[in-house]
């Protein structure tokens, strides 16, 4: 394993953080690492295909003034080397190889969309890694409606050659109403504020994606019997017009984790903590600094 090397950016904003890479007994991760250098860091699980580029600096930032912020690009995603794990198991695998070779002890998790799931499957598996997580937009093991990218009002995005970039983002992520649409943009705007960009994911990293969120959805056994087992303390967020991962699914992990707590934003959909970046931020905060959910 390579010997690490602890540098994180004082300008605490993911529009200028350099991205590092770390070798390690799997392979070789990319990553940004900025903000507070103090008490627990927060390390960040990215959507359904997302990079790097694709948390918004409006959220990343203003956490990164509280405490120390990283963001991971898993196997096979952005610049980092091997392939993507068609299971969520194996993803959580290379985040905890990750994680062992920054030396790090004990870890909050943001985990959003596609992370949230990989967020699970590592507090299962070192539960004395994670203190607190937050699992935005996304969904248990065994839960419902998830990512089926096939649908048609999907598909007339994806596959509309009209629509570009982060225009796909803009209108997968949030409700067509005009305050929701306003953010969008306002999100789009910057996000485009990185001058370097990572490689985007194509297909072959989508096709790996969708059939581990195909495998999430079927469940062996007891429904549910895996999140009692999570007792860390969770913060659990979505938007009520989530139609990405439903909402359901967030009341699902309400209800099935023994120490959870639920937001839902209103006129949001998957990309609520986005739209309502300054809530969420607070709301974040408030949750990782207090010793209990009250």
């Amino acid at each position: 394993m390579e010997a690490k090397k602890k540098v994180v950016s004082i300008d605490a904003s993911n529009s200028t953080a350099p991205t590092q890479f770390i070798k390690t007994k799997l392979e070789t991760y990319g990553y940004r690492r900025f903000g507070k250098e103090s008490g627990i860091p927060l390390l960040c699980l990215q959507h359904f295909t997302g990079t790097l580029d694709n948390w918004d600096p409006a959220l990343t930032d203003a956490l990164a003034l509280e405490r120390e912020v990283i963001l991971f690009e898993n196997a096979g995603i952005g610049r980092s080397s091997g392939e993507v794990p068609d299971t969520m198991t194996g993803m959580a695998e290379h985040a905890l190889a990750f994680v062992d070779a920054l030396g790090l002890k004990q870890v909050d998790i943001l985990g959003y969309s596609l992370g949230g799931m990989v967020a699970q499957e590592i507090a299962l598996a070192r539960p004395s890694l994670v203190r607190k997580m937050m699992l935005v937009g996304t969904a248990p093991e065994g839960g419902e409606d998830i990512m089926h990218m096939e649908r048609p009002e999907f598909r007339k995005i994806t596959e509309d050659p009209n629509i570009q970039g982060l225009d796909k983002l803009v209108k997968l992520f949030f409700p067509p109403s005009a305050t929701s649409q306003a953010a969008a943009k306002a999100f789009a705007g910057r996000l485009a504020q990185r001058k370097e960009w990572e490689p985007q994911s194509g297909p072959k990293v989508a096709m790996a994606q969708i059939t581990a969120f195909r495998k999430w959805e079927k469940v062996t056994g007891e429904r549910f019997v895996k999140l009692r087992k999570i007792a860390q303390p969770c913060l659990v967020v979505n938007g009520v017009f989530d139609n990405m991962i439903p909402v359901r699914n967030s009341y699902m992990l309400g209800e099935h984790l023994p120490n959870a707590l639920l937001i839902t934003y209103p006129d949001a959909g998957h990309g609520s903590l986005f739209q309502y970046h300054d809530s969420f931020v607070r709301q974040a905060n408030l949750f990782l600094d207090q010793d209990t959910i009250n």
